[in-house]
């Protein structure tokens, strides 16, 4: 029995909405950071980057009560904004790729304690106990977990039929998105999506898991204050066929002592391997691998009647990869730590793969099939972990369009 509660958001004022909004911070390079903080002075990034004026290097407590300082000019200068009374919001992106739809909420710690939202990766606690440190001192979040439940024809038509009233926003990005947000106050409404909610009962993490594990931490540490913001955190639920799952490929820096030769003969024990010389080549079915290699592409089948898999961990590819070829021949060890592997999200292109083989900086690299939604809520039900960088998800949301402040 999952429960969602609306909340009092701060929001940009709908004048300066496409100013402020902005991608991830780390989605920036070094130059457009710098282009975006120099001629934007409503951007969020001023925000989450404010030593960036007199390019101060701070420990991450001051740079902490810089963010929550520059943030409460932002309200105090009327650039955001915060609703009088709690809300839901409805919230579409239309990328060049595809569109989502979903449901701005808070979503309960207790529920995440309980399982019932269920996670299926593992989580570093060094980073956990930073954001949680940068919820504390900050006092906002704006990254909702991004949160898929099973699909329901009802929430679907209530949406749809939303979707004809007029938004709060409505406005396109320099990256070609164009992003639209209903805001739902109605108290009927409010009561009857947290009915709908209630009776979904299991909610899957799909992208989120360290800020959720943060907010965990942070209730556990302040629970005691009564603060009842802190029994939440901000979660962006789509249904589970909305969201869009990319594979996360591998570029391996050494062929761990092995020559081209032997390295091909060791992983013919498992795969049947055809040349594709220069075709841009990826899988296009489960058990299936594209390599790159000295300057060709091979294509890699797993020889499937050599295995007797006994879960569905066991069977996902990402996992395959690890067993017979990245952990046994090329020696890697915990993938989240070992410096000799890095990870290529499948929105690029293979040629991204072939340009860092070929820089001679990399020695090897590998495409992956999608793993599916299912695989991922399987994997969570069972209380099973995926290996890192196992899916890259979409949709992302932007920083500084809805605010959850604790």
């Amino acid at each position: 029995m999952a429960k969602i509660i609306p909340f009092k958001a701060v929001r940009p004022t709908p004048d300066k909405v496409s100013l402020i909004t902005s991608r991830s911070y780390d989605d920036y390079g070094a130059a457009e950071l710098a282009a975006q903080l120099e001629f934007n002075p409503f951007s969020f990034l001023h925000i989450l980057n404010p030593a960036y004026v007199n390019q101060q290097k701070l420990g991450w407590e001051k740079r902490f009560k810089l963010v929550e300082h520059k943030y409460l000019d932002f309200k105090n200068e009327g650039i955001l904004i915060q609703e009088e009374s709690p809300v839901f919001y409805v919230y579409e992106i239309h990328s060049n790729r595809h569109t989502f739809t979903g449901i701005l909420a808070g979503t309960s710690v207790e529920d995440y304690q309980k399982n019932i939202i269920r996670k299926h990766e593992d989580t570093l606690q060094y980073r956990v106990d930073l954001f949680k440190d940068y919820l504390h001192e900050t006092g906002f979040n704006t990254e909702p977990v991004l949160i898929t439940y099973k699909d329901n024809p009802i929430l679907s038509e209530w949406i749809a039929n939303k979707k004809k009233s007029r938004p709060v926003y409505e406005f396109s990005t320099t990256n070609k998105e164009k992003h639209i947000l209903w805001s739902v106050s109605d108290l009927d409404e409010i009561n009857w999506l947290e009915k709908q909610f209630s009776e979904i009962g299991t909610l899957y993490i799909a992208d989120g898991h360290h800020r959720s594990a943060s907010s965990e931490l942070l209730y556990e540490e302040n629970k005691a204050s009564g603060n009842e913001n802190l029994n939440y955190f901000m979660s962006f639920l789509i249904p589970d066929s909305n969201v869009k799952i990319y594979e996360y490929n591998r570029v391996i820096s050494d062929l761990n002592g092995h020559s081209k030769d032997d390295f091909i003969k060791e992983i013919a024990k498992n795969f049947i391997i055809k040349t594709k010389k220069q075709e841009l080549w990826k899988p296009k079915h489960k058990f299936e691998f594209g390599m790159y290699l000295d300057g060709e592409f091979y294509a890699l089948r797993l020889k499937e009647e050599q295995f007797s898999f006994k879960n569905v961990l066991e069977r996902l590819d990402a996992q395959i990869l690890y067993d017979t070829i990245l952990q046994p021949v090329l020696g890697l060890g915990d993938l989240r730590t070992d410096e000799r592997i890095a990870y290529v999200p499948g929105t690029k292109s293979i040629t991204s793969i072939k340009d860092m083989v070929d820089s001679g900086e990399h020695k090897v690299g590998f495409m992956l099939y999608p793993i599916n939604i299912e695989e991922i809520k399987a994997i969570a039900d069972l209380n099973m972990i995926m290996p890192p960088k196992s899916t890259y998800i979409e949709p992302k949301f932007r920083s500084g369009l809805v605010v959850y402040e604790l």
